[in-house]
């Protein structure tokens, strides 16, 4: 998911330095939109793994 972000945010710098203003912060909006949804998957996931506790085999 994080190559997403990476893959928008390269678009986004490419556009902005051809002068794409327009292309640029579509793409920048996108790149944020997926970093923060990354984030809370990853809170959740931490969260759900420390709430079921490891167990003993």
């Amino acid at each position: 998911m994080l190559s997403w972000v990476v893959t928008f945010l390269v678009i986004a710098l490419i556009a902005g330095i051809l002068g794409f203003g327009g292309i640029a912060g579509v793409s920048i909006e996108i790149a944020k939109a997926i970093f923060f949804i990354a984030v809370v998957l990853f809170l959740v996931s931490a969260v759900v793994g420390l709430a079921r506790g490891r167990t003993r085999v």
